[in-house]
């Protein structure tokens, strides 16, 4: 066994050296078909159908958003090679999965084990996890009364969070093309505060995580690079401040998942991207401030959400998903958020230079850097431009 880990992690030495920067996408993982989901919705239902019925909701609302490559199922492994060339020839290093597991086990997992790990060019690009353990509610289409029937709840107990690290370890971290830092798989938490209430508080949520490393070290691997997405960091009632919190559970790094966590669009309907990219690339250095580890920053490509929205009733602001929306997000415009990334990562020497970008595929959240029949390749060729590609 450890010979065996000692050949993968040669393998992704090699993958790392390809460039200087990690420029990490997002992938959001509804577009395949998931019985979950068929069995709500219908078979063959995927999130493909709210991209399709979308409407204008206001004057000059561009909607629907068109794929250029057609409403694919990512579980197949020929449009998953597709996607991974794209993303390797653009200088996109690795894909972060938004990872589904609940009390009642995994979700939206096929287009990950199906799709990217039988794709055959998989090793021109890492991936990893992100637990996206946030409740799972009813979006599909949001009621604009404010109701969210919970279908699955975020927080889990230790004996579903055991299942999830032994299939996490088993089935990914040793796969030859899995990101790791230092030689220890990167595995990323979108609400700490949910993972803790989960373990019954802070001690035993600590005592959850130690076990984790402990059998990710058994396994062969030197360790466990855990990174918090920072919206989920939130210490009231758990620990004085989100440093606190961030050190007492022994996470790694901070990175965000998207700007409207931190910043909000302005302007109802529409608010120009190049305003909320001023405030939200302008954000990063006091972000840092509040943690003593790394904090990575992380580019929004646009957000435009209405495609969750009840189609047939009045837009107005009542909260996710009937939030305002981006305008004149151009290629050239997200350039500049990319530049502003590089120039952060260039001038913070100590840290990794780690970008996160939201998102590959969050079509139904208007951030998208899959190619649509207005803007093609452009947001792709954007990062080419500002980060270069891999030989």
């Amino acid at each position: 066994m450890k010979v065996g880990v000692a050949l993968l992690l040669t393998m992704t030495c090699v993958l790392a050296s390809a460039g200087d920067y990690e420029v990490a996408a997002y992938y959001f993982p509804n577009y395949h078909p998931d019985a979950k989901n068929q069995s709500r919705y219908g078979k063959g239902w995927t999130e493909w159908e709210l991209v399709k019925t979308a409407h204008p909701r206001f004057p000059s609302h561009r909607q629907p958003k068109v794929p250029a490559w057609g409403y694919t199922d990512e579980s197949r492994p020929e449009v998953m090679e597709r996607k991974i060339a794209a993303a390797a020839d653009n200088g996109i290093t690795c894909f972060i999965y938004d990872w589904y597991w609940h009390e009642s086990g995994p979700f939206l997992d096929r287009g990950l084990e199906k799709g990217f790990l039988k794709a055959s060019n998989r090793n021109r690009i890492k991936f990893a996890l992100m637990w996206a353990n946030h409740d799972w509610v009813e979006l599909f289409r949001a009621k604009a009364d404010g109701t969210r029937p919970l279908h699955y709840p975020g927080a889990v107990s230790r004996e579903t969070f055991r299942k999830l690290m032994d299939h996490a370890i088993r089935t990914y971290f040793t796969q030859p093309n899995y990101w790791r830092i230092d030689g220890k798989p990167y595995f990323s938490i979108y609400e700490l505060m949910t993972f803790v209430k989960g373990m019954g508080g802070m001690a035993p949520a600590r005592e959850a995580l130690q076990e984790f490393r402990g059998r990710v070290r058994k396994a062969g691997l030197p360790g466990l690079y855990l990174n918090a997405v920072d919206w989920g960091v939130n210490p009231k009632g758990l620990a004085r401040n989100r440093d606190e919190m961030v050190a007492t559970l022994g996470i790694d790094s901070v990175t965000s998942y998207c700007w409207i966590h931190n910043v909000p669009l302005r302007d109802f309907p529409a608010t120009s991207y190049a305003a909320w990219r001023e405030e939200s690339t302008g954000n990063w250095d006091e972000i840092k401030t509040r943690f003593r580890v790394p904090y990575f920053p992380n580019v929004g490509m646009g957000w435009d959400s209405s495609p969750r929205t009840e189609q047939d009733v009045d837009y107005r602001p009542l909260g996710y998903p009937y939030t305002a929306v981006t305008v004149d997000n151009s290629p050239a415009e997200f350039r500049k958020a990319l530049e502003a990334a590089k120039a952060f990562l260039d001038r913070t020497p100590s840290a990794r230079r780690v970008v996160t970008i939201n998102a590959w595929n969050e079509w139904t959240e208007g951030s998208y850097l899959e190619p649509d029949t207005v803007n093609g390749m452009g947001y792709l060729e954007a990062i080419r431009a500002v980060f270069g590609a891999k030989k």
